[in-house]
C-alpha cells in the first residue's frame, strides 16, 4: 500500500477585505471585543458574482501549478464545502469542466469547517488503494453569503476564500493517517436551517440561510474533541507528542488554537496562525494555512505535520502527514 504525498499547495482569498472597524459601522460590536473573543482582525469577502467554484479555481491551478501536474492528469477531484455554487451538480464537477479534467471521478464533501479534512482523508484512501494516482483536494468556502449581518455573535466570525492541494502516490512517505468523527447530536448548537427537503417557510420562525450557533458550548465540544483525536492520532502512529513539528489547525478562534496548542506542549511559534488575517473560511482554513506556511518556507520536506479541524454536526478530524 502506497502513501499519498502532497506535491502542490495553492490558496486564493478574494480581494474585498472587512475590517473589525468596518464590521463596527453595520453591526454593534468593536475592533477590541472581536480581537479579544477571537483573535480576528479582518476577512476576505468574495465580490457580487463572485462563487465559491470561482475561488476554488483560483487555489486549484495555483496548486496544479505547483505540483507540475495538468488538469487531464488527474483521477479525482474532491471538493470540500458547505456553500456549494449550486444544489447540484456539485461545485467539484463544476470544477473538473473548467479546468478541463473531465472523465475523472469529482464530487463535493459537506462536514461543515471539517470539510477539506473529510476531503482528504477520502482521496488518501483512494490513492492509498490505488483507485487513483493523482488527486485534486479542494476546500473552499464564500460564508459571507450565509451570514445574519445583524448577528454579531456570528457575522463577526467567518471570511471566504479557498486552498487546494494536489496528492499522488509515493512508496516512501507522505499521510500518515486520517481520523474523522462526527456526532449529529450537537446539530442544535451549530446550523443552518434552511434545506431542499425540511420544508420551510420563509414567515417560520429561525428560517433563512444564515448560521445559528451557540458559541459556548461550541468552544467547550470543540477543544474536548479536539483534544481527544489529536491523542488518537498519536497513539495511532506510536509516536509522542514532541515528534510533532507544525500544528495546522482549523482557524476558527484563537483561543481554541492556543488550547490544542497547549495540550501538545507546543509553542506558538510552531502553530501556524491566519485567523486573524483570514477568519474563520470553515472547509478552505486548514488548505488556506498549509498554502501560506509552505510558500513562505516555515514548512519544509520532511518534517511532521498535524492537521486537524472540527465543525458542524458535528464533525471533527485529524492529518498526520510527513511533508
Amino acid at each position: 500500500m502506497a502513501f499519498s504525498r502532497i506535491i502542490g499547495t495553492g490558496s486564493y482569498l478574494p480581494d474585498k477585505m472587512l475590517t473589525n472597524d468596518d464590521l463596527a459601522k453595520i453591526v454593534e460590536t468593536s475592533d477590541e471585543w472581536i480581537r479579544e473573543r477571537t483573535g480576528i482582525r479582518q476577512r476576505h469577502m468574495a465580490v457580487e458574482g463572485q462563487t465559491t467554484g470561482d475561488l476554488a479555481y483560483e487555489a486549484a491551478i495555483r496548486a496544479l501549478d505547483a505540483a507540475g501536474v495538468k488538469p487531464e492528469e488527474l483521477d479525482l477531484i474532491v471538493l470540500g464545502t458547505t456553500t456549494p455554487d449550486i444544489i447540484f451538480p456539485s461545485t467539484a464537477c463544476l470544477l473538473q469542466h473548467r479546468l478541463g479534467a473531465n472523465g475523472c471521478a469529482a464530487f463535493d464533501v459537506n462536514a461543515a469547517c471539517s470539510g477539506f479534512v473529510y476531503a482528504l482523508g477520502v482521496a488518501d484512501k483512494f490513492v492509498k488503494t490505488g483507485a487513483a494516482k493523482k488527486a485534486l483536494v479542494v476546500g473552499a468556502e464564500t460564508l459571507t453569503r450565509m451570514l445574519d449581518w445583524n448577528d454579531r455573535g456570528t457575522c463577526v466570525l467567518f471570511g471566504d476564500g479557498a486552498g487546494a492541494v494536489v496528492l499522488t502516490a509515493d512508496d516512501e512517505t507522505g499521510i500518515l493517517s486520517t481520523h474523522l468523527h462526527a456526532d449529529g447530536g450537537y446539530k442544535h448548537l451549530l446550523y443552518n436551517p434552511v434545506g431542499v427537503s425540511s420544508g420551510f417557510k420563509q414567515n417560520e420562525p429561525n428560517c433563512g440561510v444564515r448560521v445559528l450557533m451557540t458559541g459556548n458550548e461550541v468552544f467547550k465540544v470543540a477543544v474536548k474533541t479536539l483534544d481527544a483525536v489529536v491523542e488518537e492520532t498519536l497513539s495511532a502512529n506510536g509516536l509522542d507528542k514532541s515528534s510533532i513539528d507544525w500544528l495546522i489547525p482549523h482557524q476558527a478562534n484563537l483561543r481554541i488554537i492556543q488550547a490544542t496548542a497547549k495540550r501538545l506542549d507546543m509553542p506558538m511559534d510552531r502553530v501556524i496562525v491566519t485567523v486573524d488575517r483570514h477568519g474563520n473560511t470553515s472547509s478552505a482554513s486548514v488548505p488556506l494555512a498549509l498554502d501560506e506556511a509552505i510558500r513562505s518556507g516555515r514548512v519544509k520536506r520532511g518534517e511532521l505535520l498535524l492537521l486537524e479541524a472540527f465543525g458542524g454536526g458535528f464533525t471533527w478530524g485529524s492529518a498526520l502527514l510527513r511533508y
